[in-house]
This record gives C-alpha cells, structure tokens and sequence, in this order.
C-alpha cells in the first residue's frame, strides 16, 4: 500500500494528438512545487496523473499541487495491488477515516476499470465492495442518487481507492501559450488579471511603475508582495520596476491637464511594449475593466491600443468590481491589494480627466514631448527584481 495523490486533468485531456507536450509541462511543474518535500515520485499510469506522497507531506503536496494551472480535480487516496480483498480493506479504511471527519449517513461505491483485463467488472466491483462496507461499518446505508461519500476505486496497472474530490484551477499548463508581461499595479485588478491569463497557459513577467519619491517604498513593498502571491500560482518570474516620475513631470508641464491620464498611460504601454520585446515576451496583459475609470472607455481604451503593435489581453474587460474581487479573495491577494498606499496613477491626477479622447489631440500633445529620450531613460533606469516562490 501507498499513499498517493491522483490528477484529474480538464481540457488536456482533449489536446490529441498534442496531449504529451501539455501533459509534460504539467508535470514538469507538479515536480518542481513538490521538490523540496522529500522528492516525491510524479508518474503517468493508463492516461492519468499520480503523485506518491509521504503521510507528513500529503496536505502540503495537495495545498500546491492545487494551485497549478491544468489540473480540475486532486484526490488523496491509495495505491494498492489488484486484489479484491486488499480493494476492500482499503475501501473498508478509507471509509472509516472519512467518517472520522465529518458525519456520513450514506455512500455509493463508483469503479471505473481501465484495465479491461481485471477479471471482475465495474458493477460486481461496486456490489462486492459496497456490500463489504456495510458489514464492516456501523449506522451508514447505501443511497445510489445522493450519498454523503463517494467511494471511488479505479483499476489501471494498480488499484486506486480515494473518497474526495478537492477542487483546482483547471485552465492550461504554464507556458503553453506563450509570455506575457503583466502590468502590475498594486490595486485589485492587476493581479487577477495575471491570475487569469497565466490560467490559459500564459508564462508571465510583471512590470511595475512608481514615482518614487512622489510615492512612497510601501508602496513598491506592497507590488513586491502582491508578485509573490502571484508566483504561488504563475512560478518564480521577473518584475520590471521602473519610475516615470520625469514623465509624469514632463506631461504635467507640457500638455493639457485633462489629458494627464491618457498619455501617461500611453508611456506605460510604450515603455511595457518595449521591455516585452527586449525580453521575447509575446503579449501585454492588463486589469483594465471597460468603464471602471476615465482612461478606460472605449474611446480611451481606442487611443490607449494605438500606442502600441504587440497584442494587449484585458481578461477582465466584461467584469464589474465585485466579479473582479471575488477572484482576488480567492487567490489571496485582496488584502494585500487594499493597502492603502499610493501608486503612480494618483500623482498629478486630473480634477476632469477626458473621457472621450481624440487621438489626433493626443498625438498632436505627445509631440510637445521628447517621447523617445523619456522612454530610453525611464528604461536605463529600471530595476529588475526576481521574484521566487
């Protein structure tokens, strides 16, 4: 007998005749968030996903293993030989531990059998082992419509035994659809943003802009840590921290105080393009939501876009505040996003920003600048932290 964890995998299973590169990389990644808590072994057997775990280490494995893009379902369990008595001991033990949990009145026993060749079929497994269960088990019944437990017993090259089902992320592994630079602020949308597209298999860095000293080191403390929470999802990668103070100033002194916003935000796409590049990433992404604020109509979403070439993913587009912040609760970086310290976005802030931009005005604004030196410098200058998990 040992102690496993089983992978249910979601949409790689419909990958064809693809299926082993995006199985690879999952397991790639299931390795290195496991390799510090003992080695354990990660294999494939029949089409599914195994990971041998010591007991001391399970609920760590499964904490995250969870939270690796690909993977719908983990189930802690038993791996054992195929062997109707030893499949009945274990589904016998497996019952009665999870009775230990939680109150359990009724169950149902559901075996899928891969293995064509083991002698005995799914429905005499599933009467056998039920059968067995109840002799064994005080106060607990059958109910094939709504149990309380499932008890699942698959039979591959080994039989497997487990009663829990603990949900994961699903999505796509990392990297299988490219790079991509996040923009990261230190609000709520951002983060959820990087969630969201390194969840469809995007490998993400992060750029950060600040106006230090006009903002203050909390703030970059709290982008640092809002990076870390997203490495536990998105794996170690690189934050670009760069300050566009002199921009800031530059547009603050040369062009119409309604267009602040814009044309800053025009810089950060810019400058984000170029550093993407520069480093072979193929996309920006942002948390910008359509109507959320000033910079983000459609007309300035529009004038925003016309800045760059390199495509520019916005998951968040069609979501609402609340929508937005049930995802950031759910991956832990709310809290750290509600710190109230001041970014960039808040200096020289417009009383009226304009909500309906023209490009040809802005243009004919940026052409009182000297864009490119701005940009070379804001880059010269930037930091380059590594942010690991």
């Amino acid at each position: 007998m040992d102690r496993i964890v089983s992978i249910s995998f979601g949409e790689i299973a419909l990958k064809g005749a693809n299926r082993k590169y995006f199985e690879d990389k999952l397991l790639k990644h299931i390795r290195k968030v496991t390799n510090d808590l003992g080695r354990p072994k990660v294999y494939k057997e029949m089409s599914k996903v195994y990971i041998e775990a010591e007991e001391k280490n399970l609920d760590e494995i499964i904490n995250r293993v969870k939270k690796v893009f690909g993977i719908v379902h983990l189930s802690p369990g038993y791996r054992i030989e195929k062997d109707m008595k030893k499949i009945s001991e274990y589904a016998i033990k497996a019952v009665k531990e999870a009775i230990e949990k939680k109150d359990i009145k009724t169950f149902k026993v559901v075996t899928k059998r891969a293995d064509k060749k083991f002698p005995v079929k799914s429905m005499e497994i599933n009467r056998e082992i039920g059968a067995d269960i109840l002799k064994n088990t005080d106060n607990i019944t059958v109910d094939v419509h709504n149990p309380d437990l499932y008890v699942y017993i698959d039979i591959r090259n080994n039989a497997y035994i487990f009663t829990e089902k603990i949900k994961a992320y699903g999505g796509l592994p990392l990297g299988t659809n490219g790079r991509g630079l996040l923009l990261l602020s230190g609000g709520i949308d951002s983060p959820v943003a990087g969630f969201m597209m390194a969840k469809r298999g995007i490998a993400i860095d992060a750029i950060h802009y600040h106006s230090y000293p006009f903002t203050s080191e909390r703030a970059e403390e709290k982008v640092k840590k809002l990076a870390e929470i997203l490495a536990r999802y998105c794996d170690n990668f690189r934050l670009f921290s760069i300050n566009i103070l002199d921009i800031q100033k530059e547009i603050n002194e040369k062009c119409p105080e309604d267009e602040m916003t814009i044309i800053s935000r025009r810089f950060m796409m810019k400058i984000a393009e170029r550093v993407a590049e520069k480093n072979n990433l193929d996309a920006l992404i942002t948390g910008e939501s359509l109507g959320q604020v000033a910079s983000q109509t459609i007309k300035g979403l529009n004038v925003t876009n016309s800045s760059v070439d390199i495509p520019v993913f916005r998951p968040l587009i069609g979501l609402d505040k609340s929508e937005i912040t049930v995802v950031s609760k759910d991956i832990d970086t709310y809290e750290t996003s509600i710190l109230p310290y001041d970014d960039c976005c808040t200096v020289f802030l417009p009383k009226h920003p304009v909500t309906r931009p023209k490009l040809s005005d802005i243009e004919n604004s940026e052409s009182l600048l000297e864009v490119d030196n701005l940009i070379n410098k804001a880059i010269n200058n930037m930091e380059v932290i590594d942010i690991t998990i």
